[in-house]
């Protein structure tokens, strides 16, 4: 009975977990799809990736569908993806790409948003969220996100970076096949677009290092160990001026803990030396902040 109950426990576990994920991946495909379809598409801007050359296709072919562009212009990078990244992630990344295909299809509302720079930002703001949550999940839509996520995980590029420059050909393309005005309103949809996509996938879940000088190094450590449940390096290091032996505490941390270690050093030591830096992305089973593809 132990045993039944512990493989359907196991069962409805990973079901919740497909559930999860394909959850994800079609908010953030209706996201993408309604910036698309109500924003880009009616003042004729351009998008990046493989969207954005489905989009110049579509201008310059209006007869074929942007949807269908999309998906056949998956196609080649598929496979692509099945010799770089992990199994789950490219079956997941095919479920993605047939729902922001559909997406594509069928979400058609108009936002009514006239300025042109306020369109772009507006765009940039919807797509790069909605790109975002797509990439929270252990798949993605398709297209450039494949190949964002094979340059983060063999070249620690950041996503949003590797979208950045990829796009910048999309956007010669499009000043010399469309216009230069539409091109550089692109520019502006992109920009917002790569930040958006940074901040919802590793922004909101940013780690922050510490590192902490101080004679009561022994006592903030073992506050460390308790009241966060954080760990720590000692860091054996020695004053420059002085010459003493210094015990140098690294910790990594997430943001909302801050302000708690900030509170245990001031109550053991006011006077202690304490450097706080940003991270780009942690890797680690109970710290780590990378999405896990």
């Amino acid at each position: 009975m132990k045993t039944t109950s512990w493989l359907r426990q196991l069962q409805f576990t990973k079901l919740s977990q497909v559930f999860w994920n394909v959850g994800l991946i079609s908010v953030g495909s209706v996201l993408c799809a309604l910036a698309i379809n109500g924003i880009l598409i009616p003042h004729k801007f351009v998008s990046g990736g493989f969207t954005g050359l489905a989009l110049v296709i579509y201008y310059l072919l209006p007869a074929v569908p942007v949807a269908w562009v999309y998906f056949f212009l998956n196609v080649p990078l598929f496979a692509l993806g099945w010799k770089y990244v992990g199994r789950r992630f490219f079956i997941y990344s095919i479920a993605g790409m047939i729902i922001f295909s559909c997406a594509l299809k069928w979400v058609n509302a108009s936002l009514a948003v006239q300025d042109q720079i306020l369109s772009a930002l507006l765009a940039g703001i919807i797509s790069g969220a909605g790109a975002g949550v797509i990439l929270r999940s252990v798949g993605s839509a398709g297209g450039l996100d494949i190949l964002s996520v094979i340059l983060l995980q063999s070249r620690s590029v950041r996503l949003g970076t590797t979208s950045l420059a990829f796009n910048s050909l999309v956007l010669a393309a499009a000043a010399m096949l469309l216009s230069l005005e539409r091109a550089l309103y692109t520019l502006v949809y992109i920009y917002v677009n790569s930040y958006m996509l940074n901040l919802v996938v590793t922004g909101l879940s940013q780690r922050k290092a510490v590192f902490i000088i101080s004679p009561c190094w022994q006592e903030i450590s073992r506050e460390i160990f308790e009241k966060l449940d954080r760990g720590l390096t000692v860091i054996k290091g020695q004053g420059g001026y002085s010459g003493q032996e210094e015990q140098i505490l690294y910790t990594v941390i997430t943001f909302r803990e801050l302000p708690r270690l900030k509170g245990i050093i001031r109550r053991l030591d006011p006077n202690a030396f304490v450097v706080v830096t940003e991270t780009l992305e942690v890797m680690g089973q109970r710290i780590g902040n990378q999405p896990h593809w």
